[in-house]
């Protein structure tokens, strides 16, 4: 690993993380709006959203959550899924994937390579899986910045959607197999 995550320590979630989770997400709708973004996740944090916590709480308990810990502290959080979600205008693959449901960090922490690093475990989880198909969906909006962040972990556009005006993007990354040894 590289200098900006060796003290990254990344765990499997569980519903005691909900708390950290919402924390995270209202302070990442806070700082998009201090930057003029109120497009991506609107204005209204994300923990007093109609169903924002339960949302949550669903992915600490059907998803396979995971939390990213720097010196013990929840700094990121990752939640895995075998799709999208329903509500979304795209659908399945047409082959076993994991699609990432929910990436964010906590804002304290940009630069440190947080969201690298669950990305990077997304991958192993993936691969450890058996699975050879990693997807994520984002807000295109705003330049493309995060698009170019997926992109810039090894992801490649695959198909844009809108959802109602918000503007999305499906992204893929292969994943090498695993191959299990033995007869």
């Amino acid at each position: 690993m590289n200098d900006t995550t060796h003290d990254i320590r990344i765990r499997p979630g569980s519903p005691d993380d909900a708390a950290a989770i919402l924390g995270m997400l209202d302070s990442a709708v806070a700082w998009m709006n201090a930057r003029g973004n109120t497009e991506q996740w609107g204005t209204v944090p994300y923990s007093e959203r109609p169903g924002g916590v339960e949302r949550v709480g669903r992915y600490t308990t059907e998803n396979a959550p995971y939390i990213a810990e720097l010196d013990g502290v929840p700094v990121g959080a990752l939640v895995l899924d075998s799709g999208p979600s329903p509500q979304m205008p795209i659908g399945p693959a047409g082959e076993p994937e994991r699609y990432v449901r929910l990436l964010v960090s906590d804002r304290r922490y940009a630069g440190l390579g947080v969201g690298a690093a669950l990305l990077a475990h997304a991958v192993e989880e993936t691969r450890r899986a058996g699975v050879g198909l990693l997807r994520v969906d984002c807000w295109a909006g705003g330049g493309g910045e995060l698009v170019a962040f997926y992109e810039r972990n090894g992801f490649a556009p695959t198909e844009a959607f809108l959802d109602g005006e918000w503007p999305g993007q499906v992204l893929a990354r292969r994943v090498g197999q695993v191959l299990s040894g033995g007869s």
